[in-house]
């Protein structure tokens, strides 16, 4: 691993909150959810975790992380060849974990990202690092190639990155995708107003300078942003939380409506 020394923006700070947290779930005993790579990272950081690792936000990670790996890798079984493109990357690894040895995967994020990302990943085979913003359209011709070349489905992945646009940016985003790639399928996180309103609360992202830009109550609502966007259907993260805790259960019982949703939507 290449030395690194960590130059993020305030969004981009965000990154070290899953980082954390699945480095921290990595080490337990018990874990629900393996990610090596982040235990590297953290440990070649030197970093204090703390401040990015609390148990609400550590819960709702972790049962994201496996419900999205869950979605992707159906995906991937009906369409083998497909091209994915993980939208405001970080430093996830969900390639290594749902590769099948066939897939294209393009992690892309804004520049400042992807020149950290740079320092941490290695150059692998079928996939590709992307320095661009979802609101610029200058990466698109180059997944667009892929594609083409493969004849393949594209499916994009939006965890953590739609709460931090406003509905315009995120109306913006939809349509660059509709442009280029016209029959694509979008998995995408969607938090809700009451987060936007109460985000001073939030146990993690408190810790960062980065703003809740934006909410939904339904992902439905989204459609009006996009001609053509058909929304599919979403899931809670409660679905999965209240698997494992007496805290995540109770969250999902008082709080039904408080939790992140993963949505699909087909172009």
């Amino acid at each position: 691993m290449k030395k690194m020394t960590l130059e993020l923006g305030d969004v981009e700070t965000t990154a070290l909150i899953p980082l954390a947290i699945k480095a921290g779930e990595t080490l337990r005993k018990k874990s629900r959810f393996q990610d090596e790579m982040a235990v590297k990272i953290i440990e070649h950081l030197k970093l204090d975790t703390k401040p990015y690792d609390k148990f609400m936000s550590h819960e709702g990670v972790i049962a994201r992380s496996i419900m999205l790996d869950r979605m992707v890798k159906n995906f991937i079984k009906k369409h083998p060849d497909c091209v994915i493109v993980n939208m405001g990357a970080g430093f996830d690894n969900r390639f290594s974990r749902v590769d099948n040895g066939c897939i294209s995967w393009f992690d892309l994020d804004l520049p400042d990202s992807i020149e950290q990302r740079k320092k941490v990943y290695e150059e692998r085979d079928r996939v590709v690092m992307l320095s661009g913003s979802v609101l610029d359209e200058a990466w698109c011709p180059q997944v667009a190639a892929e594609i083409q070349k493969r004849n393949a489905r594209v499916l994009f992945l939006a965890e953590g990155l739609f709460m931090y646009l406003s509905l315009e940016e995120i109306g913006k985003c939809l349509k660059i995708i509709k442009k280029y790639f016209p029959q694509a399928t979008l998995y995408a996180e969607m938090n809700n107003p009451l987060m936007v309103k109460n985000q001073k609360l939030h146990d993690t992202v408190k810790s960062t300078n980065a703003v809740f830009k934006s909410g939904t109550w339904s992902g439905e609502e989204l459609c009006a942003l996009c001609d053509g966007l058909r929304f599919i259907e979403e899931h809670s993260f409660n679905e999965e939380m209240k698997k494992y805790t007496f805290g995540g259960w109770l969250f999902a019982k008082l709080l039904p409506k408080m939790n992140d949703r993963w949505a699909t939507f087909e172009f």
